[in-house]
C-alpha cells in the first residue's frame, strides 16, 4: 500500500508492501500489450498499486477520470503537448494522435459513471493504445455507457489485504518507529477491525501513533474501536473525541 496518510501529530509514510500476485498479473498483460480492468472496493488500494507499478513500468497515468478536462490535462503534461489548446475536440484529437504514435499504456484511475463522451474518448483511446481502468464496479449501473465494451478488458482484482501483508506493513512502521513496538501483538486485531482494507488499516495506525492509544491495553483499544465508530456517523464529534 503506498499511500501518505494524515495523522496528528504527524502524516505516516506507508510505503508499498504485498501485492506481488496483482503486480505479477500487470506486469505480463502490458508485456503483452492488453487491456486491463483494475476493480475493487474503495479504500483497498487500486491507486496505490497504479502508482507502485508506475515506478516499473512506462504507464502514462490519469489520477482523475471523470472529466475529460482532467484527463486531457494529466496526459497534455506528461506528453509535454505545446502549445496549448482550448477546445476540446482538438485536444482530444491531438492527443489521440500521440498516444496512437506512443503507443504506451495509458492508465485511467478513479473511474465512475462514464458519460457518452467519456466512454466514447476511452473508446478511441482503447484503439490508439493499450489502455487500463481502475474502478469499484464493473456493474452497468455503476459504470456507466462504457460497460458493454468491458469485454476487452483483462481483469485484475485487488482483494483485501491478506494477514501477512498486514503482518509485514505492521513490522515495517514498527521498525520505523512510526507506532510502539507492542503493535505487533494486535495485527489479528487490526486485520479484523480493519476487515483488511489498506485504508482502514492505514487509520487504525495513524490513531496508534499518536500515542493516545495503548496497544497492549484491551480498554484502550475498545476507546480506539468506539473513538472511530463515532467518527465514522458523525464526523465533528468523533474528531472531538479522538483529539482529546
Amino acid at each position: 500500500m503506498q499511500t501518505i496518510c494524515s495523522v496528528r501529530p504527524g502524516p505516516l509514510d506507508l510505503p508499498f508492501v504485498g501485492r506481488e500476485k496483482e503486480v505479477a498479473q500487470l506486469e505480463q498483460l502490458h508485456a503483452q500489450r492488453r487491456h486491463v480492468l483494475i476493480i475493487g472496493p474503495a479504500g483497498v488500494g487500486k491507486t496505490a498499486l497504479i502508482r507502485h507499478v508506475a515506478t516499473r513500468l512506462p504507464l502514462l497515468v490519469c489520477p482523475e477520470s471523470a472529466r475529460l478536462a482532467a484527463i486531457f490535462d494529466a496526459l497534455e503534461q506528461q506528453l509535454s503537448l505545446t502549445p496549448p489548446i482550448s477546445k476540446l475536440v482538438q485536444r482530444k484529437n491531438r492527443l489521440l494522435t500521440v498516444l496512437a504514435r506512443a503507443g504506451q499504456t495509458v492508465v485511467f484511475d478513479g473511474v465512475g459513471w462514464t458519460t457518452p463522451r467519456l466512454s466514447s474518448f476511452l473508446e478511441c483511446a482503447s484503439r490508439c493504445a493499450p489502455v487500463w481502468i481502475a474502478t469499484r464496479s464493473e456493474h452497468p449501473w455503476d459504470i456507466g455507457h462504457f460497460w458493454p465494451l468491458l469485454a476487452r478488458f483483462e481483469r485484475v482484482e485487488v482483494q483485501p489485504f491478506r494477514l501477512h501483508e498486514t503482518q509485514a506493513l505492521v513490522a515495517l512502521v514498527i521498525r520505523r518507529g512510526l507506532v510502539p513496538p507492542e503493535t505487533a501483538r494486535i495485527v489479528e486485531w487490526l486485520q479484523c477491525r480493519s476487515a483488511g482494507n489498506p485504508l482502514a488499516l492505514c487509520q487504525l495506525l495513524q490513531e496508534l501513533a499518536t500515542g493516545r492509544y495503548d496497544p497492549s491495553s484491551p480498554l484502550a483499544l475498545r476507546r480506539l474501536e468506539l473513538d472511530r465508530r463515532i467518527h465514522e456517523v458523525f464526523p465533528s464529534k468523533g474528531e472531538n473525541a479522538l483529539n482529546r
